[in-house]
């Protein structure tokens, strides 16, 4: 029994124009016997979940988009899968032209480690193994679209395992960000805590809150005027705690926030300042 669940949508950011509609829209799912023991399944949101009772045999998952593939709109498109810590029962790969390439290994599954891949590689093949006791397996996992050309892509790890780098955003890129990331605020770094081996998550403190597509930030501090949160931030990048305001902006994948562009406040609001003269900026926020 497969069980699915994906009602979202997703607004990107691709070669530097805002698209004015979601790439991906809800418009259901469903699966199909294709022959003997294997299952097509078929997905066509921008993020949900899969849920696999009792695996025997194999299934297919095909990411099927909303969009002609010649629109240019998937360019930087890719596909990121997160296990449930109790999944189990199956291997995940990636097959394409035939060719199976591990992707998560049963045994890995309870570590709850992202993977992400581009749809051209291939599509999601799940594969039972066998067991003389199914009663009690269950293969569950959430999946995301996420872009890789939106601002401060470059500091989520699991689109570029190894090779983070933590190089500051262009200009044009933290006016993007404040205007169109999950969320954007003016705050301190506080401290850390300890983390995977390529991130760990920084404790801030917001003065402003500019945005939040998700409940980020929660009210906190003196009399309940900022917001407390945690925000991940790859390793490779050295967090000082206290001492300078930060524009801080990111991205919410599967729960958890990820730190995008941060600029020092105040280089943000002469960047802002001389954008807004020239206009030339995306949007319209309060930076006094």
């Amino acid at each position: 029994m497969i069980f699915l669940a994906c009602c979202y949508h997703l607004n990107m950011w691709f070669h530097n124009r805002l698209l004015k509609k979601p790439i991906f829209i809800c418009s259901g799912l469903s699966h199909e016997s294709h022959r003997r023991d294997v299952e097509q399944v078929y997905l066509r949101c921008s993020q949900g979940s899969l849920e696999w009772l009792y695996p025997t045999g194999a299934i297919f998952v095909n990411l099927r988009p909303n969009t002609e593939p010649s629109s240019g709109h998937v360019a930087g498109l890719h596909v990121c899968i997160k296990p449930h810590p109790h999944s189990q029962g199956s291997h995940v790969y990636l097959e394409h032209d035939g060719e199976l390439r591990m992707l998560l290994a049963e045994k890995d599954q309870a570590l709850g480690t992202v993977h992400c891949f581009r749809p051209a590689e291939g599509a999601l093949f799940v594969e039972a193994v066998p067991q003389a006791d199914i009663s009690r397996r269950i293969t569950a996992f959430q999946y995301e679209l996420v872009s890789s050309q939106w601002p401060g892509a470059h500091l989520f790890p699991y689109l570029h395992p190894g090779s983070v780098t933590c190089k500051p955003c262009s200009d044009e890129d933290v006016l993007m960000a404040v205007c169109t990331s999950d969320f954007a605020g003016r705050g301190v770094f506080r401290g850390g805590t300890s983390g995977a081996n390529d991130h760990s998550p920084a404790v801030v403190t917001l003065s402003r809150l500019f945005r939040q597509k998700t409940r980020v930030f929660a009210r906190g501090g003196a009399r309940g005027r900022g917001w407390v949160g945690r925000i991940n931030v790859p390793a490779q990048c050295s967090v000082q705690p206290g001492g300078d305001e930060y524009l801080l902006t990111g991205s919410v994948h599967f729960g958890d926030a990820w730190l995008g562009c941060a600029p020092r406040f105040r280089d943000f609001q002469k960047l802002y300042l001389t954008a807004q003269t020239a206009g030339g900026s995306p949007c319209e926020i309060d930076t006094d």
